[in-house]
C-alpha cells in the first residue's frame, strides 16, 4: 500500500508523481520523521516541527537532509499543486547505509469526528517502552504490535506502560490525567514531547491551570476523573474508557484547553505566512 496520500511528493527537493512513490525509502533504514497537520490549507506549528526535526536528526547523531527554509518551499510548492485544506503532511529523512533521501508527502488524513469529540474514545494499555522516547523514529514492530491490539480490542489509542507500571504516553499521543483541576502529565525526559502537549502546557502556564509531572500507576487510572491524549491529528481528545475504567468526557476544563489550543493553532498559521524565511 503506497503511504503517499494524493498525485504528488517531494523527494530531495524534486516534485513526483505518487505513482513513483517508493515505500522502502521510509521504512527501510533508518527514518527520522516528522507529522504536521494542514489546517486551512496551511501547516500548524511548522516551526516548532523544524526545531523537533533537528533534534531528532542530532539525537540519532545524523546530518540534516534539508533546512526548514528548503522544506517550507517544498511545503508550499506541495500545497499549490494539491490544493488540500485539511490533512496531514510527513516529512521523512531517510538513512540507508550510502543512501540518503528526504520526502515531503500528504498522508490519509484520520482525524477524530466531531461526535468523538463529544463522547470521546476507547483506551487500552499496552506494556512497552520506547527504545528512545525523546526522538522521533519510525519503530516498525512496535507500531505493528501496537496496532494489532487496537485493531482487535476496538481501541483508539494505547497507553504505553512501562516496566514499573507507570503509563508514560500514548503510542502516538501524550497523555494528561484530571483531577480537582489539575492536570498530571509524565515528565518531560521519559516520552516524546509533542508539538500539541507543548502549547497545552503554555496555556496552562497563561491561564494558571496547575500541572504536576508525574507518571500514574496503570492500577491507579480510576482515581481521576477525566483523561485526553493529545497529538498532531486529535488536538484535545477525552477517552470515555481505558480497559475497563470509564471516565468524564464533558470536564469543562477540556473543552477550555481545546478552544484556547486552536487559537494558538491560528496564530500559528498567521506566522508561517508572513514568515519570508
Amino acid at each position: 500500500m503506497n503511504e503517499c496520500y494524493g498525485k504528488k511528493f517531494i523527494l530531495n527537493g524534486n516534485q513526483e508523481s505518487s505513482d513513483s512513490f517508493d515505500n522502502s525509502l521510509v521504512y527501510e533504514g533508518n527514518s527520522v520523521y516528522e507529522v504536521i497537520r494542514m489546517f486551512k490549507g496551511s501547516p500548524v506549528f511548522f516551526f516548532d516541527h523544524m526545531e523537533r526535526l533537528k533534534t531528532s536528526v542530532r539525537l540519532q547523531k545524523k546530518e540534516m537532509l534539508a533546512d526548514a527554509s528548503t522544506l517550507k518551499r517544498d511545503i508550499i510548492s506541495l500545497i499549490k499543486s494539491e490544493r488540500k485544506k485539511e490533512i496531514n503532511l510527513k516529512i521523512v529523512f531517510n538513512y540507508n547505509n550510502d543512501s540518503n533521501n528526504y520526502l515531503v508527502y500528504f498522508i490519509e488524513p484520520i482525524f477524530p469526528s466531531e461526535e468523538q469529540y463529544r463522547t470521546g474514545v476507547k483506551g487500552i494499555l499496552f506494556y512497552a517502552e520506547r527504545k528512545d522516547p525523546v526522538s522521533k523514529v519510525i519503530n516498525h514492530k512496535l507500531r505493528s504490535s501496537i496496532f494489532q491490539r487496537l485493531i482487535l480490542d476496538g481501541g483508539y489509542e494505547a497507553l504505553l506502560v512501562n516496566g514499573k507500571g507507570e503509563i508514560t504516553e500514548g503510542s502516538r499521543s501524550n497523555i494528561f490525567f484530571l483531577k480537582k483541576n489539575t492536570l498530571v502529565t509524565a515528565p518531560e525526559n521519559m516520552i516524546l514531547s509533542g508539538i500539541t502537549r507543548k502549547h497545552i502546557l503554555e496555556i496552562c502556564i497563561e491561564n494558571n491551570i496547575p500541572v504536576r509531572f508525574e507518571c500514574v500507576k496503570a492500577e491507579k487510572i480510576s482515581q481521576y476523573e477525566a483523561i485526553f491524549m493529545t497529538g498532531t491529528s486529535p488536538m484535545v481528545l477525552p477517552f470515555y474508557s481505558v480497559e475497563d475504567k470509564t471516565f468524564s468526557v464533558s470536564h469543562p476544563l477540556i473543552e477550555k484547553l481545546r478552544k484556547l489550543y486552536i487559537t494558538k493553532v491560528e496564530e500559528s498559521i498567521i506566522s508561517f505566512r508572513s514568515d519570508k524565511g
